[in-house]
């Protein structure tokens, strides 16, 4: 289990603004900002940190855990509105697992974010 990710942004206003909205759907929200770094918490816990560093380093895959179907799709819809590109509409995902269901959108910096659930649907 990891404590917390961070990502190298190249821009950390843009990134501020991407992740904020894009993430508002699964509940996080900024908890930290400081002149480099900016921390997204959910559920009081700052997992998720944006990195003001030169060079970027390459693309990474951050895969969030959502609760169900309709806050995956909410997540898609939100990170296309923040600027994000399309990478992978809201669906199953059959060969991942039996009920993985996803939604991919890349970020200002190309990194690939995922939000995910695997419950069974109602």
């Amino acid at each position: 289990m990891f404590d917390h990710v961070e990502i190298n942004v190249s821009d950390l206003e843009a990134s501020r603004r991407f992740y904020e909205q894009a993430l508002a759907p699964l509940g996080y929200e900024v908890s930290l900002v400081s002149p480099t770094f900016i921390e997204l918490a959910a559920a009081g816990r700052g997992d998720f940190g944006l990195v003001l560093r030169d060079p970027v380093s390459a693309a990474v895959h951050v895969a969030f855990e959502a609760r169900d179907r309709a806050t995956v799709d909410a997540f898609h819809q939100a990170a296309l509105a923040a600027g994000g590109r399309d990478n992978g509409p809201p669906g199953p995902r059959p060969g991942y697992g039996d009920h993985y269901y996803a939604a991919f959108v890349l970020g200002p910096d190309g990194h690939n974010v995922e939000a995910v659930t695997k419950r069974p649907e109602d």
